[in-house]
């Protein structure tokens, strides 16, 4: 018999919630158990409405009683129940119990699933919105080793009622989109927001897994949050794996670097080292309560146009064989970078830059939409527990080395500069190489693709080999060329 998922309805139109359950449960071979914990029982209840769901619903559940969730699913180690590892230990225990009570020989065409999510609405106080992860576990043929879908959310609206409803559509999206657009990942990506709106709430992790996406990077998936405006900010760690932002940020030190690293070079690491060497001296920062971080602009990946995927997954390569962690982020302007920080911790903050980026700090031009204009800016900017870790520059017309000291900002903010730079927001990282001023990744990308020498030196050791092994930022090999007399003779 043969069993066929791909493909989706080709209307124009959005299928409405009943249409996805519908199909869903009209599928004589997809059947599995609903187990939802937190927001009631919303994502079964569009199955159950929609008719048909006795052929694929096996069970519905939803252990609210914290002890009673404890007796079925196990006691998480850190005592929380809003997490991912609760989120998989649920789907684990559900598929289990259908392997366990569904034999293969009467039903050896059945797709079996497990849905799952563990959600926190928002308190009565309305002071946390609440978050929460969903995730589905399942094949698209008999007895295929299954595949997992996970993702977190944050919710945005103010209501818990509207917050359920809301999971609800989206765990519908998510079941639906699992079983008819698996082969698309990143419309799956979009259509999870199908009948909502990204006011309602933020996807700001999701990871796929299993046989069907072997062939899927995470962190493409990641930049498609950013690039739909699902969320503002990504991360993955040096292994190149999404991790949750709060998770990684929540109550840490934080020392970021901005740019483009394309590619990165000796420069970016001289900067990120000597700073972090600053930021661990200065008072409360303990290094094991420390995240750092290369962060790129999603304007930064769009300065050649549309964005270039492999491209992107060049530069976060070598920046993970570096052993960093990376985040793509919408913060064009440094101030909401730090904003975002600041939802997630209270402690001292560090940023590492170079001197063009700090002048460009300081220009009014950036804050125009802003009601305060810049003073507004600073003030979400610098009043944060913040320093500025300042990387001086050569200037090419004299040849003078730039700090802090001597930098010029427009004349209207030269007070305003002179206020924070006294007031010890600003700081010179004065331990640099002096070999590394000259390099400018433009000049190494030039290089690299016009097949000029010199310019492995510029980069951190080993990353030069990458790009020549990968083909990385136009790289070709040379031909060998002989000599007019060998090649006479041949």
């Amino acid at each position: 018999m043969e069993i066929t998922l791909k493909g989706d309805m080709d209307i124009e139109n959005i299928p409405s919630l009943k249409q996805k359950a519908l199909r869903i449960n009209l599928n004589e071979h997809i059947y599995g158990t609903f187990a939802e914990i937190g927001a009631g029982q919303e994502t079964v209840r569009q199955f159950f409405r929609a008719g048909g769901a006795s052929r694929t619903i096996a069970k519905s559940m939803s252990a609210y009683d914290k002890d009673f969730s404890d007796s079925i699913y196990g006691i998480e180690s850190d005592k929380r129940y809003v997490t991912e590892a609760r989120l998989r230990k649920m789907l684990n225990y559900e598929m289990s119990l259908i392997e366990e009570r569904i034999t293969r020989e009467k039903h050896p065409d059945k797709l079996f699933f497990a849905f799952a999510n563990t959600v926190a609405t928002i308190d009565f106080a309305k002071k946390y919105k609440g978050h929460g992860w969903v995730g589905i576990k399942y094949q698209i043929e008999p007895e295929q080793d299954y595949n997992d879908i996970i993702l977190h959310l944050r919710f945005k609206e103010n209501d818990a009622r509207l917050q359920q409803e809301t999971l609800g559509i989206l765990g519908t999206n998510l079941v639906y989109g699992a079983f008819y657009k698996y082969n698309e990942p990143k419309k799956l990506l979009r259509y999870l927001y199908d009948h909502l709106d990204k006011h309602q709430l933020e996807i700001d992790t999701i990871n796929f897994s299993g046989p069907i996406f072997e062939n899927v990077d995470n962190r493409l998936m990641s930049l498609q949050l950013v690039k739909n405006g699902m969320t503002d900010a990504v991360m993955f760690d040096p292994d190149g794996q999404n991790v949750l932002p709060a998770r990684a940020l929540y109550k840490k030190n934080i020392l970021a670097l901005r740019g483009s690293f394309r590619p990165v070079t000796k420069v970016n690491m001289d900067m990120f080292q000597k700073s972090y060497e600053m930021f661990l001296k200065e008072n409360r920062v303990d290094e094991n309560n420390t995240q750092t971080l290369f962060e790129i602009t999603l304007s930064n990946l769009r300065a050649e146009g549309e964005i270039d995927e492999q491209d992107f997954m060049d530069r976060a390569d070598l920046l993970c064989s570096l052993g960093q962690t990376v985040m793509i982020s919408n913060f064009q302007e440094y101030y909401k970078l730090v904003e975002y920080f600041s939802q997630y911790t209270k402690a001292r903050l560090g940023l590492a830059m170079g001197v063009n980026n700090l002048v460009d700090i300081f220009d009014e031009k950036y804050y125009r939409h802003l009601s305060g204009g810049i003073l507004e800016a600073f003030g979400k900017l610098f009043f944060k527990d913040l320093k500025v870790y300042l990387y001086p520059m050569i200037d090419k017309a004299t040849g003078k080395l730039i700090t802090s000291e001597n930098l010029k900002v427009h004349p209207r903010m030269k007070e305003l500069y002179k206020f924070f730079k006294y007031n010890g927001k600003v700081t010179d990282i004065e331990d640099y190489d002096p070999e590394t001023l000259n390099i400018f990744s433009r000049e190494v990308l030039e290089k690299i693709a016009s097949g000029k020498r010199g310019w492995s030196n510029m980069l951190p050791e080993g990353i030069a080999d990458l790009i020549k092994d990968y083909r990385m930022f136009g790289f070709t090999r040379k031909p060998i060329v002989m000599g007019k007399k060998k090649a006479k003779n041949r």
